[in-house]
């Protein structure tokens, strides 16, 4: 209300001037001597600064400024309206006279004189000239003016607006009278003025473009700002949305800066409002066409087919090929006839190659590609006078538990077995004498070319130990040396004199004294061991030793010490369900029965419980002695049973009667004399 009472009091003071130039009262008026207050309208250059006044009417004024209207109601009425409207046509300080109270401005004396028609003729004038905008509407602006920081913007309100002229860096062109769309953030703030923004206006309209792109699929043009983790952000319509880097293209991208500072065609692929997240794909613009090329690829697809294609990707089992949008896989055996850890020994991504399809599965889609099938096979030029014996070299290319393999050239191996690197009859680890990466010297042991598999060996390299004459002697029986335990078994162990000469040294040979049930309770894997050798046998490569030989029999002096009736202090030390063994001085062992072992007060005897016993059988031959405690107390006759002689048959050979005191051997002790035969049989030939 107050800007309609201000343009009247403008129009009112043009009716004084009026009266003023048709020879009036030419005194002063209030109107000429009241203070003015500039008011901002647009000239005809749009940046014409004009002063009018807002002046206070007095009774007389008002009265005279009635009497002129009515004087000259036609011709003063009419310079009302054009002045009006050429202030309308220059100035955006327009407003709406629906709402304006006629009724009201009568009754205050200021529409006094208007009929109905003068009143009806001015609602037409201004109507259609005033725009009704709301707060955060996005409508149509002109450019009206453009200084060093903002543009003037025009869109039909009763006032312009000021955008920053930063907001249209995207427009270095703008000039007066194009017209953008502008966002209304407030039509009126606390200082009167027209809140514009260019910059959300353009958010606004671009989700609107955003929407009907994802609605109707449409192909839409971004620029690429920058990349981020995992993709790049593309700006489409002033939103800043997010390509994934798989949605680039079909094929992996490995470098995302090519693509920032460009334009891209892209397909929004969702929207997510509640964060304000656009997803764009590249991706699904170019597998349409591929879709097409791909089948016509699998239709036309068969085994044998060599075709070219794009490494892709690369693994360690093998590379992805693009044959030209389906994919195919290279396995690394299929690369090379040769050995290769990693494909990238010999290929590259986006290297252009070509290959061979050795398989294809329609429903599944899977192509399995080779590329050494174009050259041929390395067995092919593999020199003929290669043989059995021939003397070979190259390099170790892997070494496995069993043995190591040989590259003689590219695709042409041989397996060198763990037993063939060394004349040593102990197994080791192959590792102990090859490395991959060794270029050594083999003989051909086995060749067949029409399976193309080869044996070959480095021990024949050297002579065999068992055919030196020197080695003979040296290892005459009776000899003593020292070797390494390299192996524990149940009958015994075997021992590494030198490199290639073994020999077995059976578990009743190691101690005079003590029954030994197993070689781990008197030796380890590793310990050093000194032995006398009791028998060479060249041909069969065997040679029994003994570690006890190494002292004397002391069986020939046990026999006076530990004779019949005898009593010594003994240490029970293990038992079974016949009695318990019981250990004697001079670490020599004895066996009491059950029986024998009754206390005198019925108590039952405990392992590691020392007590005194009575010999009751002395046998040096059969190195057995038998005792009793209950003889130390009891006067009852104890006797011991004779063992029943028994023939024990070994390689076909009767091993009865082994010696004048065999009638007092036990089934145990024949038991361990056949073992120890059978054991350097079977132990020695292993």
């Amino acid at each position: 209300m107050q800007q309609i009472a201000r343009l009247l009091h403008v129009s009112k003071g043009v009716f004084r001037m009026a009266k003023v130039q048709k020879g009036g009262d030419e005194k002063p008026t209030k109107l000429e001597s009241a203070p003015k207050k500039p008011l901002a309208v647009k000239g005809a250059d749009h940046d014409v600064d004009v002063k009018t006044a807002e002046v206070e009417l007095e009774q007389d004024e008002l009265a005279a400024f009635k009497a002129a209207k009515r004087a000259e109601e036609e011709e003063g009425l009419n310079r009302v309206i054009r002045d009006v409207t050429a202030r309308r046509s220059s100035s955006t300080s327009t407003v709406s006279l629906e709402s304006f109270d006629w009724n009201a401005f009568e009754h205050k004396g200021f529409g006094e004189g208007y009929s109905s028609g003068d009143r009806e003729n001015l609602m037409k004038l201004y109507s259609g000239t005033v725009a009704t905008v709301s707060n955060s509407e996005v409508v149509k602006g002109t450019v009206v003016g453009i200084n060093n920081r903002d543009v003037i913007l025009n869109i039909g309100f009763k006032s312009d607006g000021l955008v920053p002229l930063a907001e249209f860096k995207d427009m270095p062109n703008l000039k007066i009278g194009d017209e953008v769309d502008l966002f209304i953030e407030e039509r009126e703030n606390a200082m009167g003025q027209l809140v514009l923004s260019r910059r959300k206006a353009k958010l606004v309209k671009g989700w609107e473009y955003v929407q009907t792109a994802l609605d109707k699929d449409q192909v839409i043009e971004g620029f690429v700002k920058r990349r981020t983790k995992g993709g790049l952000i593309v700006d489409v319509f002033g939103i800043e949305a997010f390509l994934p880097g798989s949605q680039i293209d079909v094929k992996p991208i490995r470098d995302f800066d090519i693509y920032v500072n460009k334009n891209i065609e892209v397909k929004v692929v969702k929207i997510n409002y509640t964060n304000d997240n656009v997803v764009v794909s590249h991706k699904v613009l170019i597998e349409k066409d591929l879709e097409q090329q791909k089948a016509a690829i699998l239709t036309n697809l068969d085994k044998g087919q060599v075709l070219e294609g794009v490494i892709k990707n690369m693994t360690n089992f093998g590379v992805f090929i693009d044959l030209g949008g389906v994919d195919g896989l290279l396995h690394i055996t299929d690369i090379s006839w040769g050995r290769i850890s990693h494909p990238e020994e010999l290929l590259k991504l986006d290297q252009t190659v070509k290959v061979v399809v050795l398989d294809f599965d329609q429903d599944k889609k899977r192509i399995s590609l080779g590329m050494k099938q174009l050259t041929p096979h390395p067995w092919e030029s593999l020199p003929a006078d290669i043989t059995i014996g021939s003397k070979v070299k190259g390099k170790i290319v892997n070494v496995a538990d069993y043995g190591a393999f040989l590259e003689l050239q590219p695709g042409v191996e041989g397996l060198i077995h763990v037993s063939e690197m060394s004349w040593s009859q102990h197994l080791r680890n192959p590792q102990d004498f090859i490395k991959v990466g060794d270029e050594i010297e083999a003989v051909v042991l086995t060749i067949d070319r029409e399976e193309r598999k080869m044996s070959l060996g480095i021990k024949q390299l050297s002579e065999d130990p068992w055919t030196r004459q020197e080695v003979l002697a040296k290892y005459a029986v009776g000899t003593v040396h020292k070797g390494i335990v390299r192996n524990l078994t149940n009958f015994g162990l075997f021992l590494e004199l030198e490199e290639g000469i073994d020999g077995l040294v059976h578990v009743s040979d190691l101690s005079w004294t003590k029954k030994v049930k197993h070689p781990s309770e008197f030796v380890k894997v590793g310990d050093s061991l000194e032995v006398k050798v009791l028998e060479l046998d060249a041909t069969n490569r065997r040679l029994a030793l003994s570690h006890k030989h190494m002292e004397e029999n002391p069986w020939d002096t046990f026999e006076n010490i530990f004779s019949v009736g005898s009593v010594h202090k003994g240490t029970v030390v293990n038992k079974n369900d016949k009695g318990m063994v019981v250990e004697l001085p001079y670490g020599i062992e004895g066996f009491c029965s059950i029986k024998n072992l009754t206390k005198q007060d019925g108590t039952k005897t405990e392992i590691g419980e020392s007590m005194d016993f009575k010999v009751l059988e002395f046998s040096k031959e059969d190195r057995r002695i038998s005792l009793s405690h209950k003889a130390m107390w009891s006067t009852e006759e104890e006797k011991v049973q004779a063992p029943v002689k028994k023939k024990v048959e070994t390689k076909g050979k009767s091993i009865a009667n082994i010696n004048q005191q065999s009638e007092k051997s036990t089934l145990g002790d024949l038991e361990a004399l056949s073992a120890l035969d059978v054991g350097l049989q079977g132990g020695i030939n292993r």
